[in-house]
């Protein structure tokens, strides 16, 4: 299921959002705009860690850990800024969720050829707003498939309350949660083109695979964003206006930032 036009929502796309939990809206943003922003991010890792936000090791043999991702790049990138509180953006998000928009979190992923992926997850298991939950605007910044590590998301959990997470396989997942599809669910994978935005609510169970390619990246900008309705939110997470105004919530318990990586070990 998709939307039509920049930036705009079709009805049929948004009961898509409203029964299934996410929705893709295609060549949102422009391959000129994607390869600027994936320049950017090129430049920051060539430039070395940022403290608090990058901090690749080019000697560790994990290619996770040689390319990292960039937590909160919107704090230390223009770009990045713009992209996060990009009005095209604003536009369905707003739709979605049905009253005025607030950026919470930026992030970029890498996911270089033999990466580990991220198990299945809710995002809000980590943002932990409330009342309500989150929402994710993940753009693709090039063809992204199972090949190299694409999104599987497992319909219908958006309606469900967090879960429990067990602990993933640390063979194929970077991050320690995973969420089991519930009986009768299963992962579908959403295949995307550089430009794509897949929008999903946090309680959507998703999450990805490795990247089994030899020599394709998996980069991805992301973006949550909160309705003004929130009262809180977890200390991790830095709210705006999409206009770039801060805007303070109290604290949630239990919160983190999004996803618990494993201690490092050995290559992959």
């Amino acid at each position: 299921m998709t939307a039509t036009g920049k930036g705009t929502l079709t009805r049929a796309a948004a009961a898509h959002f409203e029964k299934r939990g996410f929705t893709v809206v295609p060549g949102l943003f422009g391959c000129d705009e994607i390869a600027r922003l994936c320049a950017e991010f090129a430049a920051l890792h060539a430039a070395g860690p940022v403290p608090g936000h990058f901090a690749p090791d080019a000697a560790d043999p994990d290619p996770l850990r040689r390319h990292p991702r960039v937590m909160h790049p919107h704090e230390i990138s223009p770009l990045a800024r713009e992209f996060l509180l990009d009005v095209r953006l604003r536009s369905v998000l707003q739709a979605l969720i049905g009253e005025e928009v607030l950026a919470a979190q930026s992030m970029f992923y890498f996911k270089p050829p033999g990466a580990r992926g991220q198990a299945l997850h809710q995002d809000n298991f980590y943002l932990r707003v409330a009342p309500g939950t989150c929402v994710a605007a993940w753009v693709a910044c090039e063809p992204i498939d199972r090949g190299n590590g694409g999104l599987e998301v497992v319909p219908g959990t958006h309606r469900m309350d967090l879960f429990c997470p067990e602990i993933a396989d640390m063979e194929l997942s970077f991050a320690r949660e995973y969420v089991p599809p519930p009986p009768g669910l299963e992962p579908v994978p959403v295949d995307l083109a550089p430009g794509d935005v897949l929008f999903f609510n946090g309680s959507l169970v998703h999450g990805s695979g490795p990247n089994r390619s030899a020599d394709r990246f998996r980069r991805s900008f992301i973006g949550h964003y909160v309705g003004r309705s929130a009262r809180h939110i977890g200390a991790h997470y830095r709210t705006l206006t999409m206009s770039g105004a801060r805007v303070r919530l109290p604290k949630s318990a239990g919160a983190g930032p999004c996803g618990t990586e494993f201690a490092p070990h050995g290559p992959h």
